[in-house]
């Protein structure tokens, strides 16, 4: 495949149709529609690797009503999930911008799937969270991308942000749900064991052959899937690329790039579309938005700036209000690798839902649901911490626990004294262990006493499999994320057998709620309300449809791909009034 990433030292052309500033995977998806359309497209990426926090994802889609519904058995409609949203976010963000994702989502996939590398499918279930709400579904409405052999980009796999590390095995083999599911069996089962060889053979192959894993499997194969398109479509993508400045009124815009120290104009005639992740790295907004004590470790990548929404707000561009939170939350823990760099891990689903294993503040109690979703543990964390209270919170387990379902980084089959695989997480701080809980409490400065006495009320929820306090594990979502064999409540278990190991859990964002105001063509407004004509916003970068709330899987990149996906067809419209407008002179 003939590479169109340019080098820094390689020249630009001047004249665009379209510029597509941001290369995750709205970015993509927005450069493949407009190329699509015959568009000449150039996308800049102001750091050295393309896929945005997209690629270090799961890379779950949420668009309902997609063709894929129908393989998931779940009986769905636009009216059920229309419901579904309004019933979740309500008056956090307008009707008619959800209404437009509704709409145009399974649009944008039906055009991916019929023109491109890029190719879904629906996991079968996979439940919205917010799962007591009207209109919510087990499944259909999550998608992701189908495996994909990154070897077909050529070098451009080297451009292509590698996964989190620390989601990998065997020093960066990328696995999805179902490769989990066979690592865990790999011991009983002939079927799994073959399927983990076939693994790790091909990693091997391809560790020697590009250097790293090729087979790439959720927001790496959703990103690796859209980049290959933008390269088959002969979209031009520049790297480690700053933007100076966006001008220009009516026809068209002018973006003013500096790259390898140089400084050079491009002309888009149909349009710029906005798609750089957001504001969460802005620290003056980052300030302005976010609750204290801020965040200070994320799992994002490190490009969302905002430097960009600096110069759209100049421009006349105004924040959308409303929200519910200003970004969506996970719980991390952190650790210091041994290159001096910090593993950030986000709690996703992993170990908080398990059997055994709870969340307690400097109290020793409860004050959350903990198979509530990432995003309602970390608001329920802030909503509870009076002074330090639940910031950060403690996630504990017994040796049993920590041996079945593993605690953050520390994966499965590890537990017991003198268990080597947990000596270097005990050795820098990153694991407690104690004989005893009154120890465990003490080492992690929480109250002996409070701990104690949850604890004993917890093992009696787990023998009768009702919590009573938090109704852990009382709707399908939430029993999803437990262990399916565990009786009588898959995410209730006892704490009983000692040792006892704890993490710290902090507040982390994943992704700005809170961005620029845009119609329902994804065209950014200005403060009076009328469109800034040619500038365009898509992914975390746009205000988001779901109002501040996480209803469901995948809800940052279903809105990205379908108004990326009307950005570029609005800009490209734009070019075909204007010629028709010459023609007719």
């Amino acid at each position: 495949m003939p590479s169109q990433i340019s080098t820094p030292s390689d020249p630009v052309p001047d004249d665009w149709d379209v510029a597509v500033l941001g290369g995750g995977a709205a970015g993509l998806a927005a450069a493949v529609f407009a190329a699509q359309e015959g568009a000449r497209t150039v996308l800049i990426e102001r750091s050295s690797h393309l896929g945005g926090t997209s690629a270090l994802s799961a890379g779950t889609v949420w668009i309902p009503n997609t063709r894929h519904a129908a393989t998931s058995g779940v009986e769905d409609s636009p009216e059920r999930a229309s419901a579904f949203l309004d019933a979740a976010v309500g008056n956090r963000a307008p009707k008619a911008m959800r209404e437009r994702f509704l709409e145009a989502g399974p649009e944008a996939v039906r055009r991916l799937e019929e023109t491109t590398r890029v190719q879904f499918r629906a996991r079968p279930f996979h439940p919205d969270y917010l799962y007591d709400l009207e209109g919510a579904v087990p499944g259909g409405r999550a998608l992701e991308a189908q495996p994909f052999d990154g070897a077909t980009l050529g070098g451009a796999l080297r451009r292509l942000r590698p996964p989190i590390p620390e989601f990998t095995v065997l020093g960066g083999m990328m696995v999805d749900r179902d490769d989990i599911g066979h690592l865990l069996k790999m011991a009983r089962s002939g079927r799994s064991l073959a399927h983990a060889m076939r693994l790790i053979g091909g990693y091997a192959i391809d560790r020697l052959r590009h250097g790293r894993g090729a087979r790439l499997v959720m927001g790496n194969a959703l990103v690796g899937r859209l980049l290959g398109a933008a390269l088959d479509l002969g979209v031009t993508i520049l790297t480690e690329t700053d933007i100076i400045d966006i001008a220009g009124t009516g026809a068209s815009r002018t973006v003013t790039i500096r790259r390898a120290g140089a400084q050079q104009s491009l002309r888009a005639a149909g349009g710029v579309i906005l798609a750089s992740g957001g504001f969460a790295r802005h620290p003056e907004r980052r300030s302005a938005f976010l609750p204290a004590p801020q965040p200070e470790h994320s799992p994002a990548a490190p490009g969302n700036t905002g430097a960009l929404h600096d110069i759209a707000l100049r421009l006349g561009a105004r924040y959308g209000d409303g929200a519910e939170q200003p970004v969506f939350w996970a719980p991390v823990s952190h650790r210091r690798r041994p290159d001096g760099s910090t593993a950030v891990f986000p709690h996703f689903v992993l170990d908080r839902s398990k059997p055994g294993i709870l969340a307690v503040g400097r109290d020793g109690r409860r004050f959350v649901n903990e198979s509530l979703s990432y995003h309602q543990f970390v608001a329920a964390m802030y909503a509870a911490n009076r002074n330090g209270t639940t910031i950060p919170a403690v996630e504990l387990t017994d040796s049993e626990g920590l041996r079945r379902y593993g605690l953050g980084m520390v994966r499965p089959g590890g537990g017991g004294v003198g268990n080597r695989r947990l000596r270097s997480f005990l050795k820098d701080g990153y694991l407690t262990e104690a004989r005893t809980l009154e120890d465990l409490a003490t080492a992690m400065g929480i109250d002996p006493a409070g701990l104690t006495k949850t604890v004993a009320r917890m093992n009696r929820f787990a023998e009768s499999g009702e919590d009573s306090d938090f109704q852990r594990g009382s709707n399908v979502y939430q029993r999803a994320n437990g262990d399916p064999g565990h009786r009588p409540n898959p995410t209730l278990g006892p704490i009983r057998t000692p040792p006892f190991y704890a993490i710290r859990l902090w507040p982390g964002d994943i992704g700005a709620a809170v961005g620029l105001v845009t119609d329902t063509d994804a065209r950014v407004l200005h403060e009076s309300g009328a469109p800034i004509e040619g500038l365009y916003a898509c992914g975390n970068d746009m205000h988001s449809v779901m109002g501040g709330v996480y209803p469901a899987p995948g809800i940052n990149l279903g809105p990205a791909i379908a108004f990326a996906y009307l950005a570029a067809r609005h800009a490209t419209g734009r070019l075909s009034s204007s010629a028709q407008e010459n023609s007719d002179v």
